[in-house]
């Protein structure tokens, strides 16, 4: 367990840093940079990643939909980056010199790659979404996953209760999945592959 419990925790850290931390100064460079098919990928990413916060709230609040909605970011994150048809032909032409395109390209794999592995490491966890949030609180192995979770909650919520915090979680998927239904069932039939002008 103690292996696993490490491999859960290195994920988490490394979540920080590439589904983060630098999507977060790549939106900042494209803004400066005034790159505009690069500053459209990029707020489709945050649209779409947002997906892994609410997850992280469902996790603290002991809902067993977070496992669901964890793997399912894992998979929607890379689609949100590969999708455009008319942003990637952008991006493709932007000038192979430019520090951005570089830095851009190598992380939109990366990304690819860790969500990628990290779905099918996760895959194991979805027995924990089966479980009724007592049993799932009580459960050695699925405890494994909520402790990161947990961790984040008293470093930045302790006053605030694990119950408030899952519903918070609750609430902002019931606004994604509403969001997400209306993009696919309506938008993105009228438009098809190319980005969203908003």
């Amino acid at each position: 367990m103690d292996w696993m419990r490490s491999l859960i925790w290195m994920d988490y850290r490394l979540a920080v840093l590439v589904a983060v931390g630098i999507p977060l100064v790549l939106l900042i460079w494209s803004l400066v940079k005034q790159s505009v098919p690069l500053i459209r990928l990029m707020v489709i990413y945050w649209r779409v990643a947002s997906l892994l916060m609410i997850s992280l709230y469902l996790m603290i609040g002991g809902a067993p939909i977070g496992f669901v909605s964890s793997i399912s970011a894992r998979i929607l994150i890379p689609i949100s980056l590969w999708f455009w048809i008319d942003l990637n032909e952008e991006i493709e032409d932007m000038p192979p010199s430019r520090a951005l395109k570089l830095g851009f390209t190598a992380w939109r794999w990366a990304v690819t790659v860790f969500m990628g592995i990290g779905a099918i490491a996760q895959l194991p966890s979805l027995q924990c979404a089966f479980l009724p949030t007592q049993e799932l609180i009580q459960n050695d192995f699925c405890r494994l996953w909520l402790e990161a979770p947990w961790a984040y909650k008293q470093l930045f919520h302790n006053a605030t209760s694990e119950r408030f915090l899952g519903f918070i979680g609750i609430l902002g998927l019931l606004i994604y999945v509403a969001y997400l239904s209306y993009f696919v069932l309506i938008r993105l039939g009228k438009q098809g592959r190319t980005a969203v002008n908003q």
